[in-house]
């Protein structure tokens, strides 16, 4: 690699110093803080407090608001609010309204007791997903709109990366806390973090190109149109729309699958928690966040496309170390490798894929464009892979994961396809 190479490359690199970047990455760090509270870390004051199994299970379901955030979205993304977008520009304005109702929200589910009215807890853990929902709209929103083109990469590095740190902290943060000084402190401990993303809002201004907000006097029919109906036909204006919503759907699929079905393969591979919670969470972390970093600077780089090819074909070949682990059974050291190389791949994928979505957003229509894309994101993890455990129960762990990675394959060709299609307009463009 010559010397003009490598100072291209560190030229790209050099994005990461934009004070920009800085806030989209705290504001990442409080995205990513929230869901162990409703989830995993929420599953352990649960069992601690001896609710059944079953009902264990439901609460599941309290997180159901990311999945189904594009059904206020337009809200968000035209409305302005009283006062807050006055002051401080409605995406802003919108960030620290969010941001305040969701530490209120931490705050209740702190201070409610599972094991006498699990109910109640359960009410407290929908608001907060539901709040927490809310501020990813408008944050990923806010990333859009601060950041041109070329820089989406980075900034989908960055979000990535504070999603990664917030995650980290509100799980295992939120365990070392509670054994501590309690849940009661441990979940007050994480609303007070909340704040690190409110801090991040005073660190960017407010974006001048953006949807225009809806004057207080527009009709119910007016909303309608401008709010809801707009950003989705003008989304369907492109000749692709639907190979594009496809090719959203399955790009992660095969990563998606293998990694539902990860932690049971763990168990099943003679891995101690110890082990696990060191090489898979902490290891695994570190392998992620070096990912986005390499991901954010390769679609800086190289465009969008190609880096979704080429981090998409490094992802698909991650899960091969899986099928190579199931072969070679317990063996630490083998799985430090295999988390790295999918960790790390899987980052990278992520980076790209996040940056395309971002890029295909209409600065219009943000919020509500962007929330539709990233709810369909979700299908894989939530819908397309719950039936990763059957697979594995009737393939074996070696099978399962040689069809996980070709359950890449159907997302790549897609895009391989859209390549085209974009090189061939191109082309057109050219000589017209």
């Amino acid at each position: 690699m010559g010397r003009s190479t490598i100072e291209r490359w560190l030229a790209a690199a050099s994005i990461y110093k934009d004070r920009r970047i800085l806030a989209i990455a705290l504001m990442g760090f409080s995205s990513g803080l929230p869901l162990a509270l409703v989830g995993a870390t929420l599953g352990v004051w649960l069992a601690e407090a001896h609710v059944s199994l079953t009902n264990i299970g439901f609460f599941a379901l309290t997180g159901i608001a990311y999945n189904v955030k594009f059904l206020w979205s337009p809200v968000m993304d035209r409305a302005p609010l009283p006062w807050l977008t006055r002051r401080f520009g409605r995406r802003r304005g919108w960030a620290l309204a969010t941001q305040a109702a969701l530490i209120v929200a931490i705050l209740f589910l702190g201070n409610s007791d599972p094991g006498s009215a699990p109910g109640l807890t359960a009410v407290f853990a929908v608001l907060v997903a539901f709040m927490s929902a809310s501020q990813d709209i408008v944050i990923d929103a806010l990333r859009v709109d601060l950041l041109a083109e070329h820089e989406q990469g980075a900034g989908a590095a960055a979000t990535q990366f504070g999603w990664r740190v917030g995650a980290l902290v509100s799980g295992a943060g939120a365990l070392y806390a509670a054994s501590f000084g309690g849940w009661g402190f441990a979940y007050g401990l994480m609303a007070a973090f909340v704040l690190v993303g409110a801090a991040a809002v005073f660190l960017v201004n407010e974006p001048r190109d953006g949807a225009a907000a809806l004057k207080p006097q527009a009709s119910f029919g007016e909303w309608l149109e401008h709010a809801v109906i707009d950003p989705f036909a003008d989304f369907m204006t492109r000749h692709t729309w639907a190979v594009i919503l496809l090719f959203v759907v399955l790009y992660k699929f095969g990563d998606a699958l293998a990694g539902v079905m990860s932690s049971p393969f763990y168990i099943a591979m003679g891995f101690t928690k110890i082990e696990i919670a060191n090489i898979s969470k902490i290891f695994g972390t570190s392998a992620t966040i070096l990912g986005v970093f390499l991901g954010g600077v390769v679609v800086y780089r190289w465009g969008a496309f190609k880096a979704l090819l080429v981090c998409g074909v490094l992802q698909m070949l991650s899960n091969l170390m899986f099928a190579a682990q199931a072969v070679a059974g317990h063996d630490p050291a083998l799985l430090i490798f295999t988390i790295g190389i999918e960790n790390a791949s899987g980052g990278m994928g992520s980076a790209a894929f996040v940056a395309y979505l971002s890029a295909l957003c209409n600065a219009e229509f943000t919020a509500t464009q962007y929330a539709l894309l990233s709810s369909l994101a979700a299908v894989p993890r939530t819908f397309l892979a719950s039936g990763g455990g059957w697979l594995a129960q009737h393939l074996g762990w070696v099978d399962f994961f040689l069809v996980s990675t070709a359950a890449a394959l159907p997302g790549l060709l897609l895009l391989l396809w859209l390549m085209r299609r974009a090189a061939a307009v191109a082309r057109g463009a050219v000589r017209g």
